[in-house]
């Protein structure tokens, strides 16, 4: 069973069509004040147990929201494993009954509604809730106790002042404050479409698979391309900080004594595999194969610290279906994993924050600048207590205040952990960089080193993805060029990742061969160059460009041919009101974009050439 609780100022709803298995209804409509919405999908394999903990749920989210009031609303578009009509009808009624000490509404089962809600808007005003039954839904030990961890909530200002979160003043930090409350609120499920799967499709980069799984793309010749440059850079900038490149499986033995002690201790979502006399389970990190090989290798203190690294593609998480949205978040996803051995603690914190400054490196190259995204510390009480100034200079790097998670114990295998979020136009948080303190793992997978005196030690591991998944910076850069829309610029990907960088255009076909020369000099100079050749008009030709997002469209005619120059429209010096347009020669136009590219990886356009040749994806 799946719920979606909203605590609304009021719901209306009014039945329009009746379905062959609605309820008989002798109402039009109804209109409910100061009340707890709780749609619900009944699923297959529901029963009596997984209403008691329905009800359960439900009254300890109306009585935390302070409502006596609450709405029973079913809602099909929750799950794809719905229950046949009649076990919902009867488990709805059966939730209905055992609610019966509060004002309980149920509305009509089998009806076409049109509604109304007007949510509160506060921490705990969006909650949802998935609820199955002991046999058909597997959870670990992990996912099961992460629910009772308490979470204490602070900033930590750039005076180095932790102060509690309904103290600080939010004044000037609206997006920092509406992370909080999405961190908070722990509410994942999204209801509207962003605006980044628009652009996904439109611009040709990636779209839904119907044909299979929910969360896995298919990605377009020029999403392959800008997902291809990506990997290629996070993975340059790892081994460039020192790490060994190397690759695992994929799939793992579920019955691993020590693999499965992970997994009972780290709350994922697993995708299982039958083999022949065996079940596996897909990878949801590299940490698996990289410590499975760390524990058969040799180690002295000479090696330390020792950097290992995988572009995980893919990594698998099982994510709920309501979950799942565009390239924000997946069920395969490709993942920049680096793990560092280190010999003790004091190493451990230098590391991570040479790891905290390469992560903000890596993602101002990307294109992503400390304003763009959001700082969250999860700690520890004592390892905060004991390390305080340590955990109060992360706040020197990017001067901003920082959001603080910290525990009383310690659930998870880290002490210590920092995350770059960034904050969409939805207000949805979704976690970039990330480096975590492992004082877990060497010893449950036998990984030691030899010691100056020759003992042997358990060291400490970091767990490091210096940009995030893949997947996730290019759902930022596209949500991003939504805010630029909304400041009245133009939205652009940044030039090293535009699949096409230059568009050449002929107003005519007599300026053809020109262009397409033109466009041999931009390729030699490793330049993505296209040629617009299509029996258009210029308006038109000029009009796509921009569509595409294309940052130079360089126009030739007549004048451009006689003074040896070429016009050519910027698109990061335009705005929605007006073009920036600039007369420069095609050496000028080279130098301009090498500059803009400098140290990034270089790959070939992906599409023929001329734009007559090319096939329509959508």
């Amino acid at each position: 069973m799946k719920l979606l609780l909203i605590h609304a100022d009021y719901m209306e709803y009014e039945v329009k069509k009746r379905t062959r298995v609605a309820e008989d209804f002798d109402k039009k409509s109804e209109r409910i004040e100061e009340v707890l919405v709780v749609f619900t999908s009944v699923e297959k394999g529901d029963d009596e147990g997984v209403v008691e903990r329905a009800v359960e749920a439900i009254k300890e989210v109306a009585e935390k929201v302070n409502t006596s009031k609450v709405l029973i609303y079913p809602y099909a578009h929750l799950s794809s494993n719905l229950a046949d009509a009649e076990t919902a009808v009867k488990l709805l009624k059966e939730i209905e009954s055992k609610l019966s000490d509060l004002e309980v509404h149920r509305a009509p089962f089998g009806w076409y509604k049109a509604f109304k809600i007007s949510c509160k808007g506060h921490p705990l005003s969006e909650l949802s809730r998935e609820i199955g039954g002991e046999e058909e839904i597997e959870v670990t030990k992990a996912l099961k106790d992460e629910e009772k961890v308490v979470s204490y909530w602070y900033i930590l200002t750039p005076e180095k002042q932790l102060i509690e979160i309904d103290k600080f003043d939010f004044t000037g930090y609206e997006k920092l404050q509406k992370f909080a409350n999405y961190e908070i609120a722990k509410r994942r499920a999204v209801d509207r479409i962003p605006p980044h799967v628009e652009f996904m499709r439109r611009l040709e980069i990636a779209d839904y698979e119907e044909a299979s799984d929910s969360g896995h793309l298919k990605y377009y010749p020029k999403g392959r391309l800008i997902k291809s440059l990506l990997e290629t850079f996070v993975t340059e900038k790892c081994i460039e900080y020192g790490a060994m490149e190397v690759e695992t499986p994929i799939m793992y033995d579920r019955a691993h004594p020590t693999l499965r002690r992970y997994l009972e201790r780290f709350p994922a979502r697993q995708y299982i595999l039958k083999g022949d006399k065996r079940e596996f389970f897909l990878r949801f990190a590299a940490c698996f194969g990289q410590f499975l090989m760390s524990a058969n290798s040799t180690i002295t203190y000479r090696n330390l610290p020792l950097r290992m690294y995988e572009l995980t593609r893919y990594s698998f998480r099982k994510e709920q279906r309501g979950e799942l949205v565009g390239l924000r978040r997946l069920r395969a996803f490709t993942m920049p994993d680096m793990h560092t051995i280190v010999k003790d603690m004091e190493e451990a914190k230098q590391e991570f924050f040479n790891q905290y400054r390469l992560s903000v490196d890596v993602l101002r190259e990307i294109g992503l600048e400390p304003d763009d995204y959001e700082v969250a510390i999860r700690v520890t009480r004592d390892f905060y207590e004991e390390n305080k100034d340590f955990v109060h200079s992360l706040v020197d790097i990017l001067k901003k205040p920082i959001l603080v998670e910290m525990w009383d114990q310690r659930f998870f295998y880290f002490v210590l952990k920092f995350e770059f979020n960034f904050v969409d136009a939805l207000d949805k948080a979704s976690a970039l960089s990330t480096v975590q303190i492992d004082v877990e793992n060497a010893e449950r997978y036998g990984i030691t080193y030899v010691d100056s005196d020759g003992s042997k030690k358990y060291p400490l591991i970091l767990h490091c993805s210096a940009s995030g998944a893949i997947e996730r910076v290019m759902y930022t850069l596209l949500e991003k060029a939504q805010f630029m829309i909304d400041k009245g610029k133009l939205p652009m990907l940044p030039v090293w990742l535009s699949p096409t960088q230059v568009r050449i255009i002929p107003v005519s076909e007599r300026f053809l061969e020109h262009a397409k020369k033109i466009a041999e000099k931009l390729e030699a100079e490793r330049i993505r160059v296209d040629v617009d050749d299509r029996d258009e008009t210029l308006a038109k030709k000029i009009r796509d460009a921009s569509t595409e997002w294309i940052p130079y469209i360089a126009v030739v005619g007549g004048r451009e041919v006689e003074r040896g120059k070429l016009t050519v429209t910027v698109r990061s010096e335009s705005t929605l009101k007006e073009q920036k347009k600039v007369e420069i020669s095609v050496e000028e136009l080279i130098k301009r974009i090498h500059e803009e590219c400098n140290g990034k990886p270089f790959k070939p356009l992906c599409l023929p050439k001329l734009l007559s040749l090319r096939p329509g994806f959508r």
